[in-house]
């Protein structure tokens, strides 16, 4: 049942825009820091590239490390914005409407940072840079007779995640158009010139209404396709390594995907009980909100571990010798059996036996506990996927444990999280993390229907 009460649309539009026209006075102090933080891993980035990526602790045969851990956490965390706007648009679940816009804005950055990850971990990204634009004039490595091989999945990559992004992008515009038109209404000079730019005559008649609905349905339906393509292809950089034990598995694909919307999905009820408590947003982010995320991440979850085992038993299963070997240097050889158990622990089984009780549901400490456990394990899952399929790929023993990750890796890595943090923040203090128009909406909607002898709120309706 839905709770809380139906509130004016004038408080609702005064609450919801405070962020941005009357923005707290810690706010301007934390997106320093967190600003700060992301110029010190610039800073790292840059010393690296001028000493070379041997600073950073990889070295044979680990040439794949936190980067690209790292990037494979953040298209995961993207998964969110597809799982809750699009698939509980379709489904109309009536819980999902404060979520949705965090979960796409969340989308865009954690993209938007994962792109990030290779080009740090070329080494040289300006021959990335120089490629794009000096290929069709000056094939430089074509020259080389340096091709790209159209089978590998790397190539594919770029296509799957920007596409994926210039759909998330429209995505979003496409539901900012009625709050961007409430922005220009209530601002003056520049901003009122802006806000009007953004939103291209919105004016609120049923002819556009009926447009903005029509492209948001339209959206949601043809970006599940590469929702599902993105991490597949993602999954494929590894299950086509055949050189690398633990990775040729087929049942990747979709153990990638189903572990993306895991961390996906905690990492956005994560965000909101955050937006409730530091914009005190309690009316509009309620704990059957929270709720209803942590029964989806139930059935989320058990199906990740459902992959998980599989992916496990596929190794035995094929009885190779140097398959056999490696799991057994996972799950027996310390300190990977100790990072296994974390792994298995916080990602399922603890966060588990909070959602299965109501009560620890409902509380929003305890809620944030789970969702910060869950994302904890998921980065671990794809360490633990990376680093030991590589150490075990040295025919010398004594290799095998010589990867560090140095300072400079880490502040790379952590500064990821301060600049997603930090470009929430941002978007947070020029439009609505929280869309009005489907309060508005949803709260014209609780109707009443008729169950057996009861009348109750409707929070799912069949049209």
């Amino acid at each position: 049942m839905q709770e809380g009460t139906v509130l004016p649309a004038q408080q609702v539009n005064r609450d919801l825009l405070r962020s941005i026209l009357d923005p707290p006075g810690w706010f301007w102090p934390v997106v320093a820091l967190l600003g700060l933080i992301v110029l010190v891993a610039f800073g790292a980035a840059g010393y690296m590239i001028n000493r070379g990526l041997g600073v950073t602790g990889m070295n044979r045969p680990v040439m794949w490390a936190f980067f690209l851990t790292n990037f494979v956490f953040w298209i995961g965390i993207s998964h969110a914005g597809v799982m809750l706007s699009a698939i509980l648009r379709l489904s109309k679940a009536e819980w999902r409407r404060p979520a949705t816009r965090a979960a796409e804005v969340l989308t865009v950055f954690s993209l938007m940072t994962a792109v990030l990850m290779p080009l740090i971990h070329t080494g040289r990204p300006w021959r990335t840079i120089y490629w794009i634009y000096t290929a069709p004039f000056v094939p430089y490595d074509f020259a080389r007779g340096i091709w790209p091989n159209v089978r590998s999945p790397l190539v594919w990559d770029p296509s799957a995640i920007f596409t994926y992004l210039t759909s998330s992008v429209l995505f979003v515009m496409v539901a900012l158009l009625p709050d961007m038109a409430v922005l220009r209404d209530r601002t003056t000079g520049i901003p009122h010139r802006i806000y009007g730019m953004l939103a291209m005559g919105w004016e609120g008649n049923s002819r556009q209404w009926k447009f903005q609905i029509i492209a948001g349905i339209l959206l949601s339906a043809l970006i599940l396709p590469v929702f599902v393509s993105v991490h597949s292809i993602v999954s494929w950089d590894f299950s086509m390594t055949v050189s690398v034990k633990s990775w040729h598995s087929t049942i990747f694909a979709p153990y990638f995907v189903i572990g993306a919307v895991h961390s996906g999905v905690s990492a956005v009820a994560f965000v909101l009980i955050l937006l409730r408590q530091v914009y005190g947003w309690q009316n509009y982010i309620r704990h059957e909100h929270i709720d209803g995320l942590a029964r989806l991440l139930m059935f989320v979850a058990t199906a990740w571990f459902y992959f998980f085992f599989m992916e496990v038993i596929f190794g035995f299963y094929g009885r190779e010798a140097d398959e056999i070997a490696l799991r057994s240097f996972q799950f027996t050889e310390s300190p990977w059996n100790i990072w296994m158990m974390i792994f298995v622990g916080s990602t399922y089984f603890l966060p588990m036996a909070i959602w299965l009780v109501r009560p620890a549901r409902r509380n929003l400490w305890i809620m944030s506990i789970a969702c910060i456990s869950v994302n904890i394990g998921m980065w671990l899952e794809r360490f633990l996927i990376i680093i030991p399929g590589l150490a075990r790929k040295q025919m010398f023993t004594f290799d095998w444990g010589t990867f560090r990750p140095s300072p400079v890796e880490i502040i790379i890595i952590f500064a990821t999280f301060a600049l997603v943090t930090m470009l929430m923040l941002l978007f947070s203090r020029v439009l609505p993390l929280i869309p009005l128009y489907d309060i508005k909406e949803g709260d014209i909607l609780k109707t009443e229907i008729q169950i057996g002898r009861r009348t109750v709120p409707a929070t799912f309706r069949e049209d």
